[in-house]
């Protein structure tokens, strides 16, 4: 017997589901709002919180300096939304969840508490990833290939560096939870996966090298191997989880 899927009484049409969507996109803005608001007020420890791998590889005399005024503000403005992203991303899930869940089955409903499980900790273990892993061996190989001149990094430079670093490396990790949701629906399937291994390999490099700074094959690889890994598990979670065919 085909399980049936949960519906509420009638189908609801295109305005309804894009009516749907903006009350969902609201809610995670209000959500973001609400994080930068606690995180402002931490702004400063942010800051050198995600600055200190950099300082960290900064060879003796190497600064980080500002040029324009309004420069820290901005940037402690971007240090508390870095932090209010990770802060606010259970919910942004749950909103996630919550605007496909009526298209899933009774079943599949149950699986809400391992999403917002595991895509927090993914997200999280990317962006930590990013700080401790990938952010340190960048930083170490500009500056050391600058070390015959006396660094001054600017503040925003320093910054963006280590943020699209820290959120690429995060949203790089819910490659798996993708995967999930589209072999769920059918999309993909493991055999799928494992046959275009090869352009998966090649997409994971072009990936790799947009987020590493330099184009050393080292720095690249710090990128690029966890992605094989996620792939490779992504492929496991769709054979676990995936749409099984009617028999």
């Amino acid at each position: 017997m085909t399980e049936n899927k949960a519906t509420t009484d009638g189908a609801m049409s295109l305005l309804d589901h894009l009516d749907e969507l903006r009350s969902r996109l609201l809610r995670c803005v209000v959500a973001f709002g609400v994080a930068f608001s606690v995180c402002w007020a931490f702004s400063d420890t942010l800051l050198d919180f995600l600055l200190e791998p950099i300082r960290t590889h900064l060879f003796e005399g190497g600064e980080i300096v500002f040029i324009h005024l309004p420069e820290p503000f901005l940037i402690y403005m971007k240090a508390a939304a870095l932090a209010a992203i990770f802060l606010a991303a259970p919910y942004v899930l749950y909103q996630a969840w919550a605007f496909v869940a009526p298209g899933l089955y009774r079943s599949e409903k149950r699986l809400a508490i391992p999403f917002l499980m595991f895509g927090t900790l993914f997200f999280t273990v990317g962006g930590a990833f990013g700080y401790y892993v990938a952010v340190p061996v960048a930083a170490n190989w500009l500056i050391d290939l600058g070390s015959s001149f006396k660094a001054s990094i600017t503040l925003r430079s320093a910054f963006q560096f280590e943020s699209w670093i820290v959120l690429g490396m995060g949203a790089v990790f819910e490659m798996p939870i993708v995967i999930f949701f589209l072999s769920r629906i059918g999309v993909v399937t493991p055999r799928f996966l494992l046959k275009n291994f090869r352009i998966a390999l090649l997409v994971i490099a072009v990936l790799a090298a947009l987020l590493t700074p330099t184009g050393d094959m080292l720095t690249m690889s710090v990128f690029a191997g966890p992605m094989i890994l996620l792939y490779l598990l992504g492929i496991l979670v769709a054979w676990v989880f995936g749409k099984k065919k009617d028999p």
